[in-house]
C-alpha cells in the first residue's frame, strides 16, 4: 500500500502543488475514479502527513466527489449541478459546521466547480462544461451518521463525502490535531482521473484524424505519380485515353 502513497505525492509534485512537510500537517488529496457510475462511493480521499518521528503516515477512505443522483435529476442551480474541478484549493477549508448539524471541513474561500453535466451523471467528454467559481458549500463531510453508506443518493449535491462515519470520525481528528499546531486552514486537492482520461481519449481522437489526414495526403501523392506516370506512357498503356481519372485512382 505504500505504492499509494507515493503516487499521489508524484503526482502533487508533477503539477507543481504544495506537499506539506511538518509533522501533523494535513495533506487531503481527493481522487475522483476513472469510472462513469453515478451514485457511487467509487472515489478515494487520501490523507498523508509526518509523524513526530518524521516519517509518512497515510490513510485512504472511500469517498465521492461527485454529486448524487437525486440532485442530478434535481439540480439546486439552474446552470446545472456542480462537480468540483480538479485542482489544489490552498486553504480554502476550515473546520466547521455542515449545515449547521456536525462539524465537517466546509469550504471558506472560493472554488471553482463544472456545471452542464448531463443528468444521467455521464460527463460530455468532448465539452469543458461550465465553470463557475464561488461560494457554493462544497464541504467534506460524510454520509450516514453510523455505518457505511452504499450509495450517494441526496447525500452529496456537490461535495466531498465519505461512506464510513468511523473514516471521518479519525479524519476529524486528524483535522483538530492539525488546527491546534497550525491554525484552522486545510487545503484540498483534486486529482481527475476522468478527466486525464478525456484528455487521453482526446490526444487519441485528434492523433487518429491526423493519422488519417496523412494517410490520406500520402494516397493523394501516390495518385499524382501515377497519372504523371501515365500521361508520360508509363503505365496503362493498354488503357484507352481518359478512362483513368483522379477518382478511379483513389479507389484503386
Amino acid at each position: 500500500m505504500l505504492a499509494v502513497l507515493n503516487n499521489a505525492k508524484q503526482i502533487l509534485k508533477a503539477k507543481g502543488y504544495l506537499v506539506y512537510q511538518r509533522p501533523w500537517q494535513l495533506n487531503i488529496v481527493a481522487f475522483r475514479s476513472r469510472f462513469l457510475r453515478s451514485n457511487a462511493f467509487d472515489d478515494w480521499l487520501i490523507v498523508f502527513y509526518r509523524n513526530d518521528g518524521g516519517k509518512w503516515v497515510y490513510h485512504h477512505f472511500p469517498c465521492t466527489t461527485d454529486p448524487g443522483q437525486y440532485w442530478l435529476d434535481n439540480p439546486m442551480h439552474p446552470k446545472g449541478t456542480a462537480f468540483l474541478k480538479a485542482n489544489q484549493y490552498v486553504d480554502s477549508y476550515a473546520i466547521g459546521f455542515h449545515k449547521a448539524s456536525y462539524e465537517a471541513l466546509v469550504q471558506v474561500k472560493p472554488v471553482t466547480v463544472i456545471r452542464d453535466y448531463d443528468r444521467g451523471g455521464l460527463f460530455n467528454w468532448f465539452s469543458s462544461g461550465y465553470p463557475d467559481t464561488g461560494l457554493f458549500g462544497i464541504n467534506v463531510h460524510r454520509a450516514t451518521a453510523n455505518g457505511t453508506s452504499v450509495q450517494v443518493d441526496s447525500y452529496s449535491a456537490g461535495c466531498i463525502v465519505l461512506a464510513n462515519s468511523t473514516d471521518f470520525a479519525i479524519l476529524m481528528k486528524l483535522a483538530r490535531v492539525h488546527k491546534s499546531l497550525y491554525g484552522n486552514r486545510f487545503t484540498l486537492t483534486l486529482i481527475d482521473y476522468r478527466d486525464r482520461r478525456k484528455r487521453m481519449l482526446s490526444t487519441v481522437a485528434w492523433g487518429a484524424a491526423l493519422a488519417s489526414t496523412a494517410f490520406m495526403g500520402y494516397q493523394l501523392y501516390n495518385n499524382y505519380e501515377a497519372i504523371e506516370k501515365y500521361q508520360k506512357g508509363g503505365i496503362g498503356r493498354s488503357r484507352k485515353p481518359g478512362r483513368i481519372g483522379y477518382r478511379q485512382m483513389a479507389e484503386v
